[in-house]
């Protein structure tokens, strides 16, 4: 579901809309978007990007304005493609994470992704999120498995938890190298309708979450796909170092 209520298009999450504690969005390319001297087109999320840190902080302060959420009181993760999922209680960027957990009401958790899944999961009932970076190297890696343990560890039941998997790469597109797709079980790759293996990351990231007790219906999985899709969102594999990022967000209103 696409909520246009606000200056930009976002996705909202159509299950985390039963939860009136929980809010939480995922931007859209926006390619309308241009502040002058930008050079990257639309709504670009991404400090790792090639365009000025000051067209993008503005780019993210503009967002923020628009959903009503304190600048200030934003938790950013400095992604490294790692499986290291950090305890937050206050805003800021935290460095070589690429998942955030917290309980504290008000403070938002941010995740950028450009063909990645950028994953959101919240305990409505026992008050705690969770908004994790699953590329490859992440999903394999068990950032799925370190997020969640770190969400019971704040007092989170798994059979409670609802999980969003953001638009990302599909199987269709996401063409590997073998020494890739050993790393994953055999179910989840495709090796016989195309030249080169394919993973299917989404089914993958849903598996795990099943796995670890998360109810198939409290699991929204989008269906599209960032490359094929070039209005909708930004994709590395297709524009490279051109590519802005999207931004998964999630908090626990106050």
């Amino acid at each position: 579901m696409e909520n246009l209520k606000t200056e930009f298009s976002v996705i909202v999450p159509q299950i985390s809309q039963e939860d009136k504690d929980i809010r939480a969005w995922f931007t859209l390319k926006n390619p309308e978007f241009q502040r002058p001297g930008q050079a990257i087109a639309g709504l670009n999320m991404g400090f790792n990007t090639s365009e000025k840190k000051e067209q993008v902080a503005q780019n993210r302060l503009a967002l923020l304005n628009s959903l009503n959420i304190d600048s200030d009181w934003v938790a950013y993760a400095d992604q490294v493609h790692s499986n290291r999922v950090q305890f937050v209680t206050e805003g800021g960027t935290y460095p070589s994470t690429d998942g955030l957990v917290t309980k504290v009401p008000g403070l938002t958790l941010a995740i950028q992704v450009a063909d990645c899944a950028a994953v959101l999961l919240w305990d409505a009932k026992n008050k705690v999120i969770a908004a994790l970076h699953a590329g490859w190297r992440g999903a394999v890696g068990d950032i799925i498995t370190n997020g969640i343990q770190k969400m019971k560890a704040q007092g989170a039941d798994p059979s409670k938890i609802k999980a969003f998997v953001g638009p990302c790469i599909s199987i269709k597109n996401f063409e590997v190298g073998m020494e890739v797709a050993e790393q994953f079980p055999d179910q989840f790759v495709n090796y016989t309708d195309f030249e080169k293996p394919h993973v299917d990351l989404k089914n993958f990231i849903k598996h795990q979450l099943v796995n670890h007790g998360i109810s198939d219906n409290q699991i929204e999985l989008r269906e599209e796909c960032t490359i094929s899709e070039a209005d909708k969102f930004y994709s590395y594999r297709r524009e490279a170092n051109k590519s802005g990022r999207m931004l998964a967000l999630i908090q626990i209103t106050e």
